[in-house]
């Protein structure tokens, strides 16, 4: 038997990921949450077989997947994405997660990726490993990425130039490069591309 712990911000995906999987797969669901922060005290107590944890919940570059690999080694992990960003997925893998699947993916496949994990396999959205691969190399310095980043938060210039330690006239210099490298026409645009082709 499969022990089990789903990390869901909302109920109604977390109660119908539970039922999904406790149908198709002989398995206990020993932990059900709805924060980041419960799941490593939740991991170290129950101890699961696998953690299948919503993309959001797991922080930035997957901080939470990270820190269970590292708790909890025997534990496989599995995220539900929302994006089909490849950026995203080699990030997840990065962190050490066992399989990465899209919200929208059929239950088939879903209680397929988390069987496949739990018996010491890996787990891909076939989709987005393709896309993944065929991403180009990145034309952008890592300083440009991380001021299309932070720009594509929403952060102005000012608070750009803040959060890097650079002048606002350098975060200008870096974006213009950057709708240089992209073949872009504004920084939106510039933005739009680079997180299409998986390169932010």
């Amino acid at each position: 038997m499969i022990r089990m712990l789903v990390a869901e911000s909302v109920a109604l995906m977390r109660g119908g990921l539970v039922a999904l999987l406790t149908g198709q797969l002989d398995c206990e669901v020993v932990a059900e949450l709805d924060r980041g922060e419960l799941i490593l005290p939740a991991a170290l107590v129950s101890r699961p077989d696998v953690a299948v944890i919503d993309e959001k919940i797991a922080g930035d570059e997957f901080r939470l997947v990270r820190e269970m690999r590292c708790a909890v080694p025997g534990c496989g992990s599995v995220v539900m994405a929302y994006s089909h960003s490849p950026r995203r997925l080699r990030e997840a893998v990065a962190a050490g997660a066992d399989g990465f699947v899209g919200k929208e993916s059929s239950p088939d496949r879903i209680a397929e990726a988390v069987g496949r994990v739990a018996s010491g396999g890996k787990a891909l959205d076939p989709d987005l490993a393709f896309s993944a691969l065929a991403v180009t190399a990145s034309p952008l310095t890592s300083r440009e990425i991380d001021v299309l980043r932070l720009a594509s938060a929403g952060a102005p210039d000012l608070e750009i130039a803040s959060e890097l330690y650079l002048a606002v006239g350098t975060v200008r210099n870096y974006i213009s490069r950057a709708i240089g490298k992209t073949g872009a026409r504004t920084r939106v645009d510039a933005i739009r591309k680079a997180e299409g082709a998986g390169w932010l």
